[in-house]
């Protein structure tokens, strides 16, 4: 959403400096506003699916590991639950009863740090980033549409402003959540 507000408010500054007219001024924010979108979008669709690559090959390097050294597995697990404070004995036996139940999936939950919680999911992310840029660059497109020409530019660095001050205390107020 910062995003959205920076590049849109940013472009409708420069036009809305450069022309007389309303009309470019809107065509132009709102040109950035759709280009803004997808390139956003897109770039969060290709980073989430290169990290999703990266996470298939570590569940396929620990199958693999699995197969050829089960032992050796079993030994790096129980020494992951000591490191959480189990005793030694204790971490061996959690970490038998829990392969035995399912070993790659110990495996993977507790040695990659991976469960379906946490699995990323590119077509969301993309949806969800893009989402965000809309928000935030419609904002500066509203006003572009309402506000007075002659001090167009002057509006919307004020309101930009504005709006990133907002958008940073409700994400201050969500916990410091991705919402910007």
């Amino acid at each position: 959403a910062n995003d959205g507000i920076l590049s849109t408010a940013s472009l409708a500054i420069g036009v809305a400096a450069a022309s007389e007219l309303r009309e470019p001024i809107i065509l132009a924010t709102l040109a950035g506003l759709i280009a803004g979108t997808l390139s956003m979008a897109a770039g969060e669709y290709v980073s989430v699916s290169s990290q999703t690559d990266v996470e298939k090959a570590d569940i396929e390097r620990e199958r693999q590991e699995l197969l050829e050294m089960p032992e050796l597995e079993l030994q790096r697990l129980a020494r992951i639950y000591e490191k959480r404070g189990l005793n030694k004995e204790t971490a061996l036996i959690v970490a038998k009863e829990l392969t035995e139940y399912d070993d790659l999936g110990a495996l993977v939950r507790d040695d990659l740090g991976i469960n379906e919680m946490s699995q990323a999911n590119p077509m969301q992310a993309a949806l969800a980033s893009g989402a965000a840029f809309v928000v935030g660059g419609l904002l500066p497109f509203l006003v572009t549409l309402f506000l007075p020409l002659q001090t167009m530019e002057y509006y919307l660095y004020g309101f930009a402003l504005c709006f990133l001050v907002i958008l940073g205390g409700l994400s201050a107020k969500m916990g410091g959540s991705s919402i910007s």
